[in-house]
């Protein structure tokens, strides 16, 4: 008998629930830096009477930026992995040996300053020694005097990564250098090094080259490390743009370390696909295969659990739910359970296996319903964040070619398409705009900060929509108001009018990091948080002051005069407002009046009447009072205070 499973169903995806997309981009991830230590990295820059002129040499530079990715991903990515190999070095050491063992003989000139493993606090400290040039780290950074064997390097990163990370998902090597072609003269020396290069792809290794150009030399890639860097392009590889060349010149107006930093942080994160492979149906017949990537994710402070602190050591506790029955304290098992959704005051009851049913719409699948000009999304569409797609060569080959030619079609004529998208086996089906996207880059770093592809834009449903009551017409500001406003509005506009997030980090989330940061680092706490976001008030004032003192005299002016057409006069303070014809003479507010008996002279039924009816404060202060002392009661106080003594005299008898 065949199996009557459909064939998209994989287990996992049949005992899957809906999933949060923050599991999706949670991944292990192990960067090795491999620094270069020659004479020209170590050559401090031209001097400069520029301030922002950098003043380290590119391997200090370099050194600088590992310290700080390391700072960033110790505490927001705790599980990666971060080491830190110098080649070059007249010194030489691998794995907690010295100059003197093994190490030295196996990879001469290699020095592994932090091996590859979860940084801790030492191993932050120890490229701050480095940094600030302490007095056990100043024979160090010596260059060797002999030929430096690139293969020999890459080696030594491949033995660390197969003994530190054999079951990572995402390995990668970073080489900072300035050398274009470290084996001019030597072919065997160069062969050696694609051969080893070539193990390191063959083992997972993703290899990003960080080029170091100087004023008076440019760096040529295609020299030699366009023969030993590999990509994948069925592994979604060509999304990356390959780092610009950074140049070490006093006079450029980007410090290197920035530059680097800026383009290491692009990098950092490895990509995961939110989807892989998933069916994207054009028309009849005619399919490829697409990724998508989770590419905005909102960043929030991560709890790693709960820590037991009365044992001997500290422990992580490990949690364990269980469900009993409210008369017995039966624990009941999980087959027992059903599920139930209330309908018209009774309950529905579902298995198990026919939720499973509910929720299943058909096969994953992207499939294009037609086409509508970009013009009619409204704005007030967005019910979700987009979902970044690319294509797939691995399912059907030419997917690729398909998806170019949709994209630049849709680009061209500013079309959007209109499709069905369930993303997964048991996810509801929603309907997704596509929209294309032009690639856009960082005019300093020329890091790509929009890739070129396509976008799901997920559309809200009629249920999605609430109905709000019609609101009044709001007042319209005169065209003087308007037009002085507008000058206010030119003056104080962001850069290239863009708003560039990696300019403002989170405050509250870079405070919580510090924070923890100077406790593991034993450094002192810092006074107060940096934020970014804070409006630079002199600036503010110094480019559009003039313009906002101008325009609050006009609206002054334009407020009086609307006053005396609205209200008869030039200051309505004093004057009542004119009636329109369709308005109803205001109702004279009548005040409730209490009978003439004083609460003196009532009963205790019928205090409780009063107070059932919240007539006491009908009452005036003198008679709450004169109640108040008729009962040997404190009569001080505001009235409020008088009428809740009154009430509780009254619940008390």
């Amino acid at each position: 008998m065949a199996d009557s499973k459909e064939p998209w169903k994989g287990e996992e995806e049949e005992e899957e629930e809906e999933l949060d997309e923050t599991n999706y981009i949670a991944q292990k991830d192990a960067v090795l830096f491999a620094i270069d230590v020659s004479e020209s990295m170590l050559a401090p820059p031209p001097p400069s009477d520029d301030k922002k002129a950098e003043k380290d040499s590119p391997t200090t530079a370099a050194i600088k930026c590992a310290y700080q990715i390391m700072q960033q991903r110790i505490i927001s990515n705790p599980k990666d992995m971060i080491g830190v190999l110098l080649f070059g070095t007249e010194q030489s050491k691998f794995q907690d040996e010295d100059e003197n063992s093994r190490g030295g003989l196996q990879y001469p000139h290699c020095y592994l300053l932090s091996d590859l493993n979860i940084p801790a606090a030492e191993d932050v400290k120890t490229l701050r020694g480095v940094v600030q040039q302490d007095e056990e780290f100043k024979d160090l950074l010596v260059p060797t005097k002999e030929p430096v064997s690139m293969s020999n390097m890459l080696f030594c990163a491949n033995q660390i990564f197969t003994t530190r990370t054999p079951n990572f998902g995402s390995r990668r090597l970073f080489i900072i250098t300035d050398k274009d072609d470290p084996h001019a003269s030597d072919k065997n020396a160069r062969s050696q090094a694609q051969v080893r290069a070539k193990d390191l792809y063959d083992l997972g290794v993703v290899i990003e080259l960080f080029p170091i150009s100087h004023p008076d030399h440019e760096f040529g890639r295609s020299k030699f490390y366009d023969d030993i860097i590999y990509r994948d392009p069925a592994a979604g590889e060509d999304l990356d743009v390959g780092p610009s060349n950074f140049k070490s010149s006093g006079s450029d107006g980007i410090s290197l370390l920035s530059n680097l930093i800026s383009d290491i942080n692009s990098k950092q994160v490895a990509k995961r696909a939110l989807f892989s492979n998933l069916p994207f149906e054009i028309g009849k017949d005619f399919t490829i295969s697409v990724k998508g990537y989770n590419l905005l994710q909102k960043q929030e402070r991560a709890r790693k659990g709960y820590v037991y602190l009365d044992g001997e050591t500290k422990q992580y506790v490990e949690g364990e739910t269980a469900k009993f029955t409210e008369d017995s304290v039966r624990q009941v098992e999980k087959i027992e359970i059903k599920k139930a959704y209330k309908f018209g005051g009774s309950q529905v009851l579902f298995t198990e296996e026919e939720m499973k049913q509910l929720k299943t719409f058909g096969s994953p699948v992207l499939r294009i319903i037609g086409f509508k000009p970009q013009s009619m999304l409204p704005f007030w569409a967005a019910i979700k964040k987009s979902t970044f797609i690319y294509p797939s060569e691995e399912h059907y080959i030419g997917s690729t070619r398909v998806f170019s030619a949709l994209w630049q079609k849709l680009t061209k004529d500013k079309k959007m398409g209109v499709a069905w998208y369930i993303a997964r086996s048991n996810a509801a089906p929603v309907l997704v705009a596509i929209l294309p996207s032009e690639e856009r880059a960082s005019d300093t770093t020329k890091v790509p900060i929009i890739p070129a592809g396509l976008w799901l834009y997920q559309l809200p449903f009629l249920d999605d929509k609430r109905d709000l009551t019609p609101q009044q017409k709001p007042l319209v500001a005169p065209d003087v108001l308007i037009d002085e406003m507008r000058k206010v509005v030119q003056q104080l506009q962001l850069p290239k009018a863009i708003y560039d997030p990696s300019k403002y980090p989170n405050p509250s989330l870079q405070w919580h990091y510090k924070i923890l940061q100077a406790l593991a680092l034993d450094e002192e706490l810092p006074d107060q948080p940096e934020d970014k976001t804070v409006p630079k008030f002199r600036q503010i004032d110094k480019r559009a002051g003039e313009y906002i003192n101008k325009w609050g005299e006009i609206l002054d002016k334009e407020f009086r005069e609307y006053q005396k057409e609205h209200y008869g006069g030039i200051d309505g303070t004093k004057l009542k407002r004119a009636r329109v014809d369709s308005e109803e003479p205001p109702k004279k507010k009548v005040k409730p009046a209490h009978s003439g008996q004083t609460l003196d002279g009532m009963s205790v039924s019928e205090l409780k009447n009063v107070v059932g009816t919240k007539g006491l404060s009908k009452f005036t202060m003198q008679e709450l009072k004169d109640l108040l002392s008729a009962k040997g009661l404190d009569a001080k106080g505001k009235k409020a205070d008088l009428v809740e003594r009154v009430e509780q005299w009254i619940e008390d008898n």
